[in-house]
């Protein structure tokens, strides 16, 4: 899910105060400031009672998204191989943030297309 932030101090502890008090646990995430803005993608097991709660509190929030969240090895070059075969497949991976566990989430042009080679 993407959550656009104001980027002042603050908007980050609002964030996970906001879920956390709901109940909500974040299981991976990726942010960065961009244009006067934090731009954020949050990955969690129940993205409808984020928005829910995040829109309630006031908190600007975007598409969802489908996303790959992979399972790899804690292993020098895991990363690249699991990158190339999504590439070679003519893929294009334009979100990447590891998560919770030794879990990476890779957001693809082509969803089918990048599950059906890993």
């Amino acid at each position: 899910m993407k959550v656009v932030l104001a980027d002042r101090p603050g908007t980050f502890a609002d964030l996970g105060e906001t879920l956390g008090s709901a109940g909500i646990n974040i299981d991976g995430i990726s942010g960065m400031a961009y244009e006067g803005k934090g731009i954020i993608h949050v990955l969690l097991e129940d993205a409808t009672s984020a928005r829910k709660v995040l829109e309630k509190a006031g908190f600007e929030v975007g598409e969802d998204r489908q996303v790959l969240v992979l399972d790899v090895s804690d292993r020098p070059g895991e990363l690249g191989g699991i990158c190339r075969r999504i590439a070679d497949a003519g893929v294009n991976i334009d979100l990447i943030y590891a998560a919770t566990g030794t879990r990476i989430v890779l957001g693809v042009d082509d969803f089918e297309k990048a599950r059906s080679v890993i």
